[in-house]
């Protein structure tokens, strides 16, 4: 698909740089978000052009052959009780798996390595998660629409460490619950809203072990770009990339969308799918509303590493967990060959590991083992990356209640999309595909009445 929506971006190559392009709806950004409203529109007829920053489509979703195999260096994980990707998995007929079952799983109790098999673990940290999390449904009692207790203002003042310090629980339960948490999180998580490890759980109706198993078991067997390219083929849409937005003024009768080297195209409606943290620096006149753009200047909590790694085998595929003050806080085997194994592993900031650095990421893995040899790794810093400058959604603390609402609503002839703006499961595919629909739908809705 990234060749068809490469091939749609020369087509525009004969057009006057000085002429104004008209089209129905302009989509910034490629990601599945992006995708899915550029598909959904283009159902109904209208013309859609999507410009993407990128050389690529699918945002931080982003299937990419290394380590010889096809690794995914953005989002991965989805599940059935997703509601909103598995509807994707279904039209599309898409194949799921998952990693190799770990059969050992290593832990720090302070300094001191502990070894067991994964259900030793989950019976340690099983009850800090259960007080933790045991009034989930409380506080959320529809995860859909996660603002209906007012309430819920109360817990979003708190951070996840803040209420796990509350826990006082032993050494090794307190690092592992951490160290969990930071793999689910990407973040410190004194920066960590404890309303999404509540959202996170109501999700799974406030079974934490289902919501363990939902955010990071499996995935789809072609990679997130199966997805991505069967959205993108589907859409009847202009996808051009390397496509920068330079600038958008809008009014209420629509919006004018300079990009790239200076071309504009005048839409009746814009689709905004950025990831949060980079909103801010769009040049949009006039300027969006401050409930859009403080969480924004604020930026989310999320800013963690995620890196793939490389290691002679065979092995025994294991996870291991440390804290959210190692480099590296979790680690995991994701595949499995005669001679080699790929792990991927997270940790809470992405500025104290280099992920493409084998040697920091061997001095990582020590902390538990030091019978692994590193062949090499991989990964992204999406941080430096100036088209998402975050990993997945985080929220801080007062941010799903003080902005969440306004965040959804459309300024004027914008309209916003994105896994950050999510009812649901916020900051994963499901997320994304659920912001896509509902904003097509709205803005069929607003053309259908104009």
């Amino acid at each position: 698909m990234i060749e068809q929506a490469a091939l749609r971006e020369e087509r525009t190559d004969g057009v006057d740089e000085n002429a104004v392009e008209q089209a129905d709806v302009v989509v910034v950004g490629a990601g599945v978000a992006g995708l899915v409203a550029a598909r959904e529109l283009s159902r109904r007829g209208l013309r859609i052009v999507v410009l993407e920053a990128r050389d690529r489509i699918g945002g931080r979703t982003w299937t990419d052959h290394r380590l010889g195999r096809d690794l995914e260096i953005g989002g991965t994980w989805l599940h059935w009780v997703q509601p909103h990707a598995w509807a994707e998995v279904t039209r599309y007929g898409l194949a799921v798996t998952r990693g190799p079952r770990a059969q050992e799983t290593y832990w720090l109790a302070g300094d001191e390595v502990r070894r067991g098999t994964p259900e030793d673990f989950m019976r340690l940290i099983d009850p800090g998660m259960t007080r933790l999390l045991q009034d989930t449904m409380t506080w959320i009692p529809r995860p859909d629409e996660p603002l209906t207790v007012p309430e819920l203002t109360e817990a979003d003042r708190l951070n996840l460490q803040e209420v796990l310090d509350r826990l006082e629980l032993s050494v090794d339960e307190r690092n592992a619950n951490e160290a969990a948490w930071v793999g689910h999180f990407n973040a410190p998580l004194g920066h960590c809203a404890y309303t999404a490890a509540l959202r996170w759980t109501a999700a799974t109706a406030g079974s934490w072990h289902l919501m363990h198993e939902a955010s990071a078991i499996f995935r789809l067997a072609g990679g997130t770009r199966s997805l991505v390219e069967a959205i993108a083929a589907e859409a009847e849409a202009e996808i051009r990339l390397n496509s920068p937005v330079r600038s958008i003024r809008h009014h209420a009768g629509g919006a004018e969308i300079t990009y790239g080297d200076g071309r504009t195209v005048a839409a009746r409606r814009a689709v905004i799918t950025v990831p949060l943290n980079t909103l801010h620096q769009l040049d949009i006149t006039p300027a969006l509303p401050d409930g859009k753009l403080n969480p924004s200047l604020e930026k989310t909590a999320s800013r963690g590493a995620k890196a793939w790694i490389r290691v002679r085998g065979p092995i025994k595929p294991f996870f291991a967990y440390s804290s959210q003050h190692h480099p590296l806080s979790v680690v995991r085997t994701e595949y499995l060959g005669e001679d080699d194994a790929v792990l991927v592993a997270f940790g809470a900031d992405a500025s104290r590991i280099d992920v493409n650095d084998p040697k920091a990421v061997d001095a990582a893995l020590k902390v538990w083992r030091d019978d692994l040899e590193v062949l090499d790794t991989g990964g992204h810093d999406w941080m430096a990356d100036p088209y998402s400058q975050e990993t997945w959604l985080i929220q801080q603390p007062g941010q799903l209640t003080r902005y969440h609402r306004t965040q959804q609503e459309n300024t004027g002839a914008l309209h916003f999309a994105g896994s950050d703006y999510a009812n649901l499961w916020a900051g994963f595919i499901d997320g994304a595909v659920e912001s896509g629909v509902r904003v097509a739908r709205r803005i069929r809705a607003d053309l259908s009445s104009g």
